[in-house]
């Protein structure tokens, strides 16, 4: 079977070299016969030489066949032979089992490994009361993914790539937490002359380092946004690729593109861009939301406001639902060994045969 002819999912139980099975099998009952035959030829030579001989009969001995004590004797002992021959054929067969390695096989194929998402965070003054509820929302979305590779970029002044995409989830979770952990107190409450808030504002800080190397600005939204465009690799494969932005869309600055500027860029190199609304629900409505939400539409993408119990579910549907496209790899054939039962069968054979014997000896 070609790896083109695979067809992902469980391809069931097997054995992986069933001709070693077969030749243990082929052994077993060769050796029985032998055995069989070489005892027939033994007991007929006996025979022969007592006929030669002369037999020495002893008389009236003809009745211990009919003593109960001895007949039960010998029924007895043909039973634990057979009991015996039984115990060897299943712990060889067992062993052989097991030498011809029983296994379970899996066809895998990562298809969802071509969809990218980049995070788009804005961290500015303004945000910092929201920030920790967005990471959580970013949480869950992560939590419905599986195979997708995922970027978070943080932005005020400038911007900071958290980490670049990747499908290391354990390592995005962690980085996501992290920040849940750095907003948890708005930093506007924070004192930072006082020893009890040394650690808030230390995570804080180490949270947000290199997002106001521009000091005589803020909140550049439109930078900040084609920063997050620029995170994609592999521009010359067809990807399917999305940009989650939260923001409040209130700019503090002269920034090098403007909210429009960036979502053309976006545009421009195939990326669909999902607004979160970052602020308020009482801002809903104001010029900078309703810029916010005209942009992300005509992109195409879906917008939501923070608190909105259909945003995590909305873009995980419009993710899954993008076309997911194969890039030349071949389906990952797992095999994964099951000798445990076949083990217990022959340990249990030989088990039987060790019983037996004990109580032949006696």
């Amino acid at each position: 079977m070609t790896p083109a002819a695979l067809v992902p999912g469980p391809q069931g139980a097997s054995i992986l070299w069933p001709w070693l099975l077969a030749g243990v099998v082929v052994l077993t009952l060769g050796a029985g016969a032998t055995a069989w035959w070489l005892a027939r030829r033994r007991r007929a030579r006996a025979e022969a030489s007592q006929d030669a001989d002369g037999v020495t009969w002893v008389a009236n001995s003809s009745y211990l066949a009919q003593v109960p004590a001895f007949a039960a004797w010998v029924r007895r002992y043909r039973t634990l032979q057979v009991v015996g021959l039984v115990g060897l054929l299943v712990a060889l067969v067992g062993v052989g089992a097991v030498a011809a390695r029983p296994v379970e096989t899996d066809v895998v194929v990562d298809r969802l490994g071509t969809r990218d998402i980049v995070l788009c965070l804005d961290v500015s003054g303004s945000m910092t009361a929201y920030d920790g509820e967005i990471l959580k929302v970013y949480s869950e979305l992560v939590d419905n993914f599986e195979g997708e590779r995922i970027a978070l970029s943080i932005f005020n002044s400038t911007s900071r790539t958290v980490f670049p995409l990747t499908d290391d989830y354990t390592l995005v979770k962690e980085q996501l937490a992290a920040g849940v952990a750095a907003f948890d107190k708005d930093p506007s409450t924070l004192d930072f002359t006082r020893e009890g808030d040394e650690k808030d504002i230390l995570e804080y800080l180490t949270y947000t380092a290199g997002t106001l190397a521009n000091e005589s600005a803020a909140s550049l939204i439109g930078d900040g946004l084609a920063n997050c465009a620029l995170q994609f690799d592999e521009e010359a494969t067809e990807r399917s690729r999305s940009i989650i932005l939260a923001t409040d869309n209130y700019v503090a600055g002269e920034p090098i593109y403007t909210l429009e500027q960036a979502a053309a860029l976006v545009a421009s190199r195939d990326i669909t861009l999902h607004g979160i609304y970052g602020g308020s629900d009482l801002y809903a409505g104001t010029p900078e939301e309703v810029e916010y939400r005209d942009v992300v539409e005509a992109g195409g993408g879906l917008y939501f406001l923070a608190g909105d119990p259909q945003a995590v579910e909305g873009m995980v549907e419009d993710v899954v639902a993008q076309q997911a496209v194969e890039l030349d790899a071949s389906p990952e054939v797992i095999v994964t060994d099951l000798p445990t039962l076949w083990f217990l069968v022959g340990t249990a054979g030989a088990a039987l045969l060790l019983v037996v014997a004990w109580r032949l000896r006696e």
